[in-house]
């Protein structure tokens, strides 16, 4: 049996879906980590303690571990683990993307270069450091702009400016941010803020699988909720979009010459691109599947998962086809309204109860301290409905969200819990 190391960090919810499809394709499954998930507790000879931020520390140990336990295929499930994969994969002699590849994909900057250099249609750009001062760095912009860190995801940091004032509150916010992580004294592009022309227009998500460098469209997701800024927080993701044939065409087309201009050719992609009456415009490109919860509302030729798919692409096995199946499909990132501590979320049940809503997974605990966007990193819970027209699923989504009130507290210096309130 083929033996699969999944590296998975604490925040992520993709472990279960890729356990489930582990047991069904057939793979041995072991998960790495800085904690055992909790749907891991009962089988602890099933999880490897790893730092998937240290690959001087990660690499050693899994080589050591792969003694033992010969391993096929090591997979990432967010940009940070997929950059590690491909250098574990590369140190155990395993097929997969390569290293420069994947960073590529994980640092927008590097992206926008390699996209130029290529021909993609891409916004003036520019990298300043951290440690530059933004009122010396407004004469070189255009506005409207927006402010992104290099490495960051979920549109954490990513902030639209429209004039100095804005852009020098922005710069120092986004700063302010990136001197929380662990990475920002010794990793440079910790330390620097992309700055480019904002891209009026829709925007799409494209899932793809890529087999021996030839690009496999999955779902492509329409975003009814204008994201316009000042933030850039995601909500609603409708599956299949309602784009005309030949825009959801150009749009495949786009994501797959970005993937090669990157050099990806193996495994999942994940892409974000932008629509005008200018042209097609790809804002993100990952090397990995969709995050979140997102994959669930998807189910590809005889029932495979999403999951299922990149685990026998990765094994290098027959893949069903690529052909969505059921009725049309959505999911809400339940946005955190404010931030403070979840006391509870009321009107869960009232959620449930609206037509067409399949699952609704509230991921925040309470007690928890919420932190929005642009500098929180996750959301408060998913919204999974279908329907039989994507309007129908939108309309669901809606509706199940205005049933929801979330109630909070807010805390004092001294950490106190001070006023609940409802939001």
């Amino acid at each position: 049996m083929a033996h699969l190391l999944l590296l998975l960090p604490s925040m992520s919810y993709r472990g279960e879906a890729f356990l489930e499809a582990a047991s069904k394709v057939g793979v041995s499954l072991t998960i790495a980590g800085d904690a055992p998930p909790e749907f891991l507790e009962q089988s602890p000879e099933n999880f490897l303690i790893l730092d998937l931020h240290n690959p001087d520390t990660a690499i050693p140990a899994v080589m050591t571990y792969a003694k033992d336990s010969p391993l096929d295929v090591v997979l990432g499930v967010n940009d940070q683990t997929a950059v590690l994969a491909s250098t574990l994969s590369e140190a155990l002699g395993l097929s997969a993307n390569s290293i420069d590849s994947v960073q590529a994909a994980s640092n927008k900057h590097t992206m926008r270069k390699l996209l130029q250099t290529e021909g993609l249609p891409c916004p003036n750009f520019m990298v300043v450091s951290v440690d530059e001062m933004p009122a010396e760095v407004v004469p070189h912009v255009t506005f409207p702009c927006v402010l992104k860190p290099l490495t960051l995801s979920g549109s954490c940091g990513v902030i639209r400016a429209d004039d100095q004032e804005s852009f020098q509150q922005a710069f120092h916010r986004i700063a302010s941010l990136l001197k929380t992580f662990p990475s920002f004294e010794h990793d440079a592009a910790s330390r620097q803020i992309l700055i480019e022309d904002f891209i009026p227009g829709i925007e799409v998500a494209l899932e793809g699988l890529l087999t021996k460098s030839a690009f496999h469209p999955l779902a492509l997701f329409d975003k009814p909720d204008p994201l316009d800024g000042p933030y850039f927080e995601e909500t609603i993701y409708i599956t299949p979009s309602r784009l005309p044939s030949d825009t959801q065409r150009r749009i495949t087309e786009s994501l797959a010459k970005a993937a090669r201009a990157i050099g990806l050719r193996e495994g999942p992609v994940h892409g974000e691109l932008r629509i005008n009456d200018h042209d097609i415009w790809v804002i993100e490109v990952a090397a990995r599947s969709i995050g979140g919860k997102c994959s669930r509302m998807l189910e590809f030729g005889t029932g495979r998962s999403l999951e299922e798919l990149i685990l026998l692409q990765a094994l290098g096995q027959e893949l069903p086809s690529f052909d969505l199946t059921g009725r049309a499909g959505g999911v809400m990132m339940i946005p955190i309204p404010q931030k403070g501590m979840l006391v509870r979320v009321e009107g869960q049940d009232a959620a449930q109860r609206v037509r067409g809503v399949e699952e609704l997974v509230i991921t925040a605990k309470p007690g928890e301290s919420l932190i929005p966007l642009p500098e929180g990193k996750r959301y408060l819970g998913f919204i999974l409905a279908r329907g039989t027209r994507p309007e129908e699923v939108e309309d669901t989504l809606r509706k199940a969200h205005q049933q929801l009130t979330v109630v909070m507290s807010s805390q004092d210096s001294t950490g106190d819990h001070a006023e609940v309130f409802r939001v």
